[in-house]
């Protein structure tokens, strides 16, 4: 969190431009994730293999579900920003294939995109609908254990992307709160720690309810 939060900051620095408004703004929700395909391959101790995952999110447990987003408005319609979300995926009900007794991304499904954004400023009385979407980076944190072969730790895995709906309401001059619909999608690629990988494409779902300021 503290290195997602020093790069959204890191967005504030940029060279102001006229007129420019920046808002930051934490969230959290209910997540969620349907079931994903996964490849084991190359590695020394655990045969290749096939097979698919039911995941679920837990946005309540330990580490919880969170955003963190940066977003400098232009203009009254349009903005750009960073948005790091802490995403999770467990397997359903613990249910996992063969030899395996860990495979999750529970301390992060983390992502880190650059997205823009277009709003329609008090479109509905004081309310204001908005719309984004961005790329970047999958970051998760790759935990897997099976056969005497243990892999625990932050990975650089692949691309990500992300789309949101939501509308925004001012409580104050300065703060807004917010609701929205985000979802994720993560092609990921991680590096076993005896050789080979685990590899699946991950979609995640999420409902958020947030808080903004701006200044």
């Amino acid at each position: 969190m503290t290195r997602a939060f020093a790069l959204c900051c890191g967005l504030l620095a940029l060279p102001t431009f006229a007129a420019a408004q920046v808002e930051l703004s934490f969230y959290g929700g209910a997540q969620s994730a349907p079931g994903s395909d996964v490849a084991i391959r190359g590695d020394s101790v655990i045969a290749d293999s096939d097979f698919s995952i039911d995941w679920e999110g837990r946005s309540s447990s330990a580490p919880i579900y969170y955003g963190i987003r940066a977003t400098r408005w232009q203009s009254p319609t349009f903005g750009f920003g960073l948005d790091f979300a802490h995403n999770k995926v467990y397997p359903k009900d613990g249910e996992l294939p063969g030899p395996f007794s860990v495979l999750e991304f529970t301390d992060g499904l983390n992502t880190l995109t650059v997205n823009a954004y277009r709003r329609w400023p008090n479109m509905l009385g004081n309310v204001t609908p908005y719309v984004g979407g961005g790329l970047g980076v999958s970051i998760p944190h790759v935990e897997v254990t099976a056969s005497g072969s243990e892999t625990f730790g932050y990975q650089f895995t692949g691309p990500a992307a992300t789309w949101i709906a939501g509308a925004s309401y001012p409580i104050s001059d300065q703060w807004s709160v917010f609701g929205e619909y985000k979802g994720t999608f993560t092609s990921n690629t991680g590096d076993l720690d005896t050789g080979g990988t685990v590899e699946t494409d991950i979609f995640t779902n999420a409902v958020n309810l947030g808080v903004s300021f701006n200044f």
